[in-house]
């Protein structure tokens, strides 16, 4: 495991991503669908894309630096420790979606979301193609954006850091909690509002 960074700096920036996974998958949904929506929580964040990044830097750690895991994992395959970050990236990331969606769909008796349309699918709940994408953003988030936002992060002072930290976690896991509730006692998507991008303007309709 990685120890360099304290568990506050960690916790902000799980925020810091959930907030860019929100960011990303609405570019997404503007570019191929025109609209950008909620995502299912109240909030701007996406909690688990700010867990699954923290956890691979924990027991991967970064391309340019890895942990002792992924030193022992690059020496067994003996591969370029780029290309390797890669595809253990692409197997987190598929096996993930594949078990959240499988989760959701057993307890909740909907599809969180569909890739049966997309070619090299395998499941409904993730693609080749998808899981190419998603890896290939975190190796260039933790190859470049991980330690600077990090550095950043590490110069709020220690007692700030902890409040500021404990109380992103508190607020995310709390959204998470009742969003993932609606979900469950409704069983359907949790989409408060949506705003519809057209010819540079935008309608809103809410929910």
């Amino acid at each position: 495991m990685q120890f360099k960074y304290d568990v506050y700096s960690l916790m902000i920036m799980v925020a810091v991503i959930s907030f860019l996974g929100f960011v990303l998958e609405n570019i997404w949904l503007a570019i191929t669908k025109g609209y950008v929506d909620n995502r299912n929580m109240s909030l701007p964040f996406l909690i688990g894309y700010g867990l699954l990044v923290v956890g691979i830097y924990i027991f991967i750690g970064l391309p340019q630096s890895m942990s002792p895991i992924g030193n022992f994992i690059l020496k067994k395959l003996k591969l370029k420790r780029y290309v390797l970050y890669f595809i253990l990236a692409f197997i987190i990331v598929s096996i993930g979606e594949i078990l959240l969606g499988l989760f959701v769909k057993l307890f909740f008796g909907f599809d969180y979301w569909n890739y049966s349309r997309l070619p090299l699918h395998f499941t409904k709940y993730t693609s080749i193609p998808t899981s190419i994408g998603f890896a290939s953003i975190i190796l260039f988030f933790m190859s470049k954006c991980f330690a600077p936002i990090m550095d950043l992060i590490n110069l709020i002072p220690l007692l700030k850091k902890a409040v500021i930290g404990i109380s992103l976690i508190i607020i995310m896991a709390a959204d998470f909690m009742v969003s993932f509730f609606k979900m469950y006692k409704n069983r359907s998507l949790n989409i408060k509002w949506k705003r519809y991008i057209v010819k540079g303007d935008i309608s809103t309709a809410k929910y």
